[in-house]
């Protein structure tokens, strides 16, 4: 059974910090490389962190040096760090494998205001 659930966003003034967390089926998590993707209202939704089963790292250019993706591979359980928040980052964040599976999860909304 494939389960996606993440978790830990809200609202936040600018220059602000989450945890976002994601609880993963060991079918979509185990030895794949697993991503946050964000989609904001009106727009498409996109990648902004990915992670492989080894612990490599990749960002997008607009979080690079504020974001932070892990995953513990024992719980199944991958997170994103997100320091410095910017309005631009108000979103609903989603994790999935990467290419994605075509179950997606709830997400969690992120909020970035004053």
């Amino acid at each position: 059974q494939v389960q996606l659930v993440e978790s830990g966003g809200g609202l936040v003034q600018p220059g602000g910090s989450l945890r976002l967390s994601c609880a993963a089926s060991g079918s979509i998590f185990r030895n794949n490389v697993m991503g946050w993707y964000r989609q904001a209202p009106g727009k498409q939704r996109e990648l902004v962190a990915r992670i492989t089963s080894g612990g490599t790292t990749n960002y997008a250019d607009s979080v690079k040096g504020r974001f932070t993706i892990s995953r513990d591979n024992a719980k199944t359980t991958m997170y994103l760090q997100m320091n410095s928040l910017k309005p631009e980052d108000t979103a609903v964040y989603y994790c999935n494998r990467l290419p994605s599976a075509a179950y997606w999860g709830k997400g969690t909304l992120v909020t970035v205001s004053s």
